[in-house]
């Protein structure tokens, strides 16, 4: 239960369907609901695991991926402040057990949602059932970007279009060739062959654990 008028307000401000004007859904969330705090590394659901409750971040940012049995991962979608999990969603409204793993990549807070509260609300509350279905379509056509990329691009166009989504011109990166590996279910040492190319064409600067943008509209172009 979430009593604090503070911590309501505060909420409200992440999740609009608590203001919807036509329901007072607000009052039976905040009853059902409660807060949580997760630490940096923790990894909030393995595979197989019974999904209980819905996690709707406050702040905070947690990876969802897939592990091969070779050790290799590719990240299905990050998830922050003022979303949730629609892998656990559709688990929770079909019995099932979650898919992937969860982790948290940095401190997390949460407002957890038990299992019931969620079934009963997707027919009760237009403002929630808008919420579910908002997150539904937002992930699917990332799911879907994620199987395009690595059903039709070549490795190469997939870090170039990585490195144009996360970073702009001149722009450092404190990331590992092994975390480029992890969100795109391939090697370091592919990883670290074509950010060499890119290197020697002059579109990345590199350095241990660093990578500079050097000309991102070659990068652009590169993926075209």
């Amino acid at each position: 239960m979430i009593e604090n008028l503070k911590q309501q307000q505060h909420l409200s401000e992440y999740f609009p369907f608590l203001n919807h004007p036509s329901s007072e859904f607000g009052k039976p969330f905040f009853r059902s609901a409660s807060l949580i705090h997760i630490p940096a590394g923790h990894t909030i659901a393995s595979e197989g695991t019974e999904c209980n409750q819905l996690a709707l971040l406050v702040s905070g940012q947690v990876r969802v991926y897939k592990l091969a049995d070779s050790g290799r991962e590719i990240t299905l979608y990050r998830i922050s402040k003022g979303d949730s999990c629609v892998l656990t969603a559709s688990c929770i409204m079909s019995n099932t057990p979650f898919p992937a793993i969860a982790t948290a990549e940095t401190d997390v807070d949460a407002v957890l949602v038990p299992s019931r509260q969620v079934h009963e609300w997707m027919s009760e509350s237009k403002p929630w059932n808008t919420f579910i279905f908002g997150l539904i379509a937002k992930r699917l056509t990332e799911v879907i970007a994620v199987l395009e990329g690595v059903a039709f691009h070549r490795m190469d166009e997939r870090i170039a279009a990585y490195l144009i989504a996360i970073a702009s011109q001149g722009q450092t990166l404190n990331i590992t060739h092994h975390e480029i590996a992890s969100d795109l279910g391939t090697s370091r040492e592919v990883v670290s062959r074509i950010l060499k190319e890119f290197e020697g064409k002059g579109l990345i600067k590199g350095a241990r654990s660093k990578l500079t943008v050097v000309n991102l509209a070659g990068l652009q172009n590169y993926r075209q």
